[in-house]
Parts: structure tokens; sequence; C-alpha cells
């Protein structure tokens, strides 16, 4: 039930960060003097709609995103009389630009406004400190394991018991090697036979244990991605990378702190969008039956499901943190100087901004609107690439979901 309940409850914020961008740009329209004529969340079918001064709102079928409808956005727009004056392509370059972004900076602020309540409510990430790499359970070291990943029937103390580390140590290095994950223990760990050296924390003190290691059979992901048996090392305990606890925060203290994890979310963010491309080819592996990579894009219903996994699980700063995640994300990505998106309207506003003033300078007058027909052809290799990139990370979603939570 509270799986559901996140579900629908992270749609509803998405369908909200929606609205939001969407009003950013209605919102700013109507101050400067446009007309708005309609003001839509969700495609297809009209459900319901009413009408409020000269704008009429209202909900569609498809909730797959919304529309402000601004008189004049384009040259090639048809004008009733009362909107010739008004057209938004006949506005100033600033009044125009505000209007674009908006529906961007509707986003940002959204964004914010959960990491704010982040910090308040759960705190921020310590990003300072580096995560280590600590141990869980002790056990005996099973033999053999099944491809399924099972392990077969032990008993007694493993290696690791014996040698005497305990619950909570931080594994720093393996033979003087520096380990600073799981995985990295691990993957010392295996190639090794004999006794190894194990440097350890434990409450605040820097300790040197010999293991004994055990050679036992498992199966080990090779380079090419496959599982393949082969015999390794093990010690029999449980590790997980452990990252230090969140930084808490006050009303004041949060503000600086917001800030400072704002602008970390908007450089992985960059990143994340300069990389799309590249995640083409992970994502057709999982859609083939494939690994799916954790770092590869998500769809609203991904991210939905991931929303839902994390209410379900009592997470609610994961909830937050993705939802803030994922309204920076669409604000940057809007960014792009490409049509239809925002950032391609920013882009042809800007151009006949410069080119006007450089006509003005020489005593000409303002030129010709910049023909959106001649840019249709860009323009449909933009929606139908980025429809087919949707439609695989759809794809990928439903049929191979990213498991944040085991």
């Amino acid at each position: 039930m509270m799986f559901a309940f996140g579900v629908v409850l992270f749609a509803l914020g998405i369908g909200i960060s929606v609205a939001l961008h969407e009003a950013g740009h209605m919102w700013t329209a109507q101050k400067l003097g446009m007309k708005v004529r309609r003001y839509y969340i969700g495609f297809g079918p009209k459900i319901f709609s009413w009408r409020r001064g000269e704008t009429e709102y209202g909900l569609k079928a498809i909730p797959a995103g919304g529309f402000c409808d601004i008189a004049g956005m384009t040259a090639v727009d048809e004008l009733a009389p009362d909107e010739v004056d008004r057209a938004m392509f006949k506005q100033k370059t600033w009044k125009r630009l505000i209007v674009m972004f908006g529906g961007i900076g509707m986003n940002f602020v959204l964004g914010f406004a959960l990491v704010f309540a982040l910090a308040l409510g759960w705190g921020l990430p310590d990003r300072e400190t580096a995560p280590t790499a600590q141990v869980g359970g002790l056990s005996c070291a099973a033999p053999t394991q099944a491809q399924d990943g099972s392990l077969s029937a032990c008993s007694g103390p493993g290696p690791a018991q014996q040698a005497g580390l305990q619950q909570g140590d931080v594994i720093t290095s393996v033979n003087g090697t520096s380990t600073p994950t799981s995985d990295d223990v691990v993957s010392a760990l295996q190639p090794l036979t004999g006794t190894v050296e194990l440097g350890i924390t434990r409450d605040d003190r820097q300790v040197t244990l010999p293991v004994q290691l055990q050679q036992v059979q498992r199966y080990v992901k090779s380079e090419s991605g496959e599982l393949t048996s082969t015999t390794v090392g093990a010690v029999g305990m449980s590790i997980a990378t452990v990252g230090p606890p969140n930084i808490r925060y006050n009303v004041l203290t949060a503000i600086p702190g917001s800030l400072s994890y704002t602008g970390y979310i908007f450089g992985q963010t960059a990143h994340a969008i300069v990389q799309l491309p590249a995640k083409v080819g992970a994502l057709w592996t999982a859609v083939t039956g494939g690994e799916r990579d954790v770092n590869t894009p998500i769809s609203v219903v991904g991210a939905s499901v991931i929303g839902g996994q994390a209410a379900e699980r009592g997470l609610w700063e994961v909830f937050v943190g993705l939802l803030a995640t994922l309204n920076f994300f669409l604000g940057a990505f809007n960014l792009l100087p490409l049509l239809p998106l925002d950032g391609g309207h920013i882009a042809v506003t800007i151009y006949e901004g410069i080119r006007n003033k450089l006509r003005f300078r020489k005593g000409l007058p303002a030129g010709r609107p910049v023909d959106y027909m001649k840019l249709m052809p860009a323009t449909y290799v933009v929606i139908i690439a980025g429809g087919a990139f949707m439609l695989l990370t759809l794809t990928a979603d439903i049929v191979n979901p990213i498991q944040l939570f085991r």
C-alpha cells in the first residue's frame, strides 16, 4: 500500500513540477503585458477547462507534460486583432527572455526549496568526508556459490572472525593498499592466497590484523560483464561502503548549506546531460537482457517507482532528494539551445536581439523575425531523437528497472 502511495505521490510531484514550469512562463508573460491564451496540464483529449479573464485553463488526458499558449510566440502564429500589439515576438528582447527563463527558473526555485527542506528535515550529505568500507556481519566462508548468488551451507567461525575482526570495523587497507570502498576490499582480497594484512580503524585506533584467506568458489563478473565461476580468496564477512552522517542544519545555516549542495547538484546535472548520448548503448543493453547500469537515465515511470520504493522503506529523504534532482534536471535540460526546448527559443531571441543592435548601429531598421519554418527540419530531428530516447528509457524502466533497494 505504501509503495503505491509513494508512486502516486511522486508522480503528483512531477505533475506539480511541470505545472509550475508552465506557470512560470504564464505569470511572467501576463505581468509583462502579453496575452496568454491557454494554460493546460497534459496533452491529448480535454478532460475539463474553465476561463478566467482572457486565459483558458484546463487539464488533458495524457499526463506527459503541459503547455502555455502565448499569443505570437513566433511570427508564424495567427493573431486575433487584439493580439497584434501584444504578440510575444514583437516585445523587447529582455521581456521575451524573462518569459522564456520563467519556466526554467520555477524548476530551479522548486528544486532549491526541496533541498532546503531536505537540509532542515534530514540534513545534507557530507561531501568533504570520504566514505568507508565497514564490516557488517561475520560468518563462516561458504565453500561454493550457485549462479543465482546463493551460498552453500557452512558452520563455525570464518577467517575474519578467527582473526579478531568485529562488526563496525572499518577496513582501510589490504596488504598496505588503500581500500576506501567495499568494492575495493573485495577486489583486493579475491586474487590473493595465504595470509593478508588488513588495516583496520576501530574506535579511532589503527590496527593491523593478519587474516588467513580461505579459497572458495565464487561467480565473479568478468571485464565483459559475464559471470564466471572461479576460485577466490574469502574471509567470511559482509562489508558495505558507508558514507559519513548527514550534516544537520537550522533555519539559518540551511541557507548556505543548501546553496552549496545546489551547486553540487548543478555540476552533477550538467555532467549527466553531457553524458546522455553515451548512455544509449547502456540502455539498449538493459533492454536486450543485459545488466542495468544504475547510472543510466530513468523515465518518469522509473523515477516514480524509485520514489514508491523509497516511501515503502520510509526513506523520505531519498524521495525528496530525487524530486529535487529531477527539477534541476528539467530546468537545465530546457536550457539546451535546441528547438522546441526553451533554450532553442532563448537562442533565437538572443540572436535577434544582437542582430538588431548591430543593424541599429548602422542606421538600419530591425530585421525580420527569424523564420521558424526554416528551422522546422532541425526541430523535427530533435523531436524524433528525443522521442526515441524517451521510449528507450521507458522500455528499460519497464523490462529492466534500476534496483536501488535490494
